[in-house]
């Protein structure tokens, strides 16, 4: 066992239940299409992490799919809202004995397994690490010990989130990565290579 895990909360890939923003823009086939593609990119950016990893179903956890059960924990997401599903995730990771914790969601072409490793490597100097999004959430969350407050009070999925959670943090050393963008909107993809194929 790692002394690190790597959480990656997901979706359940059905059609018309994800990206629904993006598919009133290409429609409930094609947002289901990116979102597989972006599972998938998740996958291989995360297998290459050299920490235990866990992936946490919306709905009910699937065998046999992109998840290897050999690399990846399975888990339900539990919880209200995003926050208390988060929240019980990293409990999860703490209480079974891991020094660090840290999350990313599987919407993010851009994440790669160096800024993931480089963000648990900046947990040995501060308490927590913060990957900002361009919309005012975050990609990626880690800490060293569990800060319930972040997880709590929040408008989840609104541009507020990274402000609220940084004040949540203000009086700890917060190591801040890069900011990046994550698919929410046609606006996200569109330009962006990666996801010319599905736009033709």
């Amino acid at each position: 066992m790692s002394k690190n895990v790597l959480l990656i909360f997901t979706r359940n890939p059905e059609l018309g239940k994800t990206k629904t923003r993006l598919a009133k823009t290409v429609g409930d086939e094609i947002a289901l299409e990116i979102y597989k593609f972006l599972l998938e990119r998740t996958r291989d950016v995360s297998s290459k992490v050299s920490a235990d990893k866990a992936v946490y179903y919306s709905v009910k956890i699937r065998k046999n799919d992109i998840w290897d059960e050999n690399i990846y924990q399975k888990h339900q997401q539990i919880g209200e809202d995003l926050g208390v599903r988060m929240l019980n995730a990293f409990k999860h990771g703490f209480d079974a004995g891991y020094e660090k914790v840290m999350i990313i969601g599987s919407d993010l072409y851009d994440l790669s397994a160096e800024i993931i490793e480089n963000a648990f490597v900046a947990l040995d100097k501060n308490d927590a690490v913060l990957g900002p999004a361009k919309d005012g959430g975050y990609y990626l969350l880690g800490m060293n010990a569990l800060q319930e407050k972040v997880f709590k009070g929040k408008e989840w999925g609104t541009e507020t989130v990274q402000k609220e959670t940084l004040k949540d943090l203000k009086d700890k050393k917060v190591f801040l990565l890069k900011e990046l963008n994550d698919v929410d909107v046609f606006e996200d993809i569109h330009g962006h290579p990666a996801f010319q194929k599905f736009l033709k």
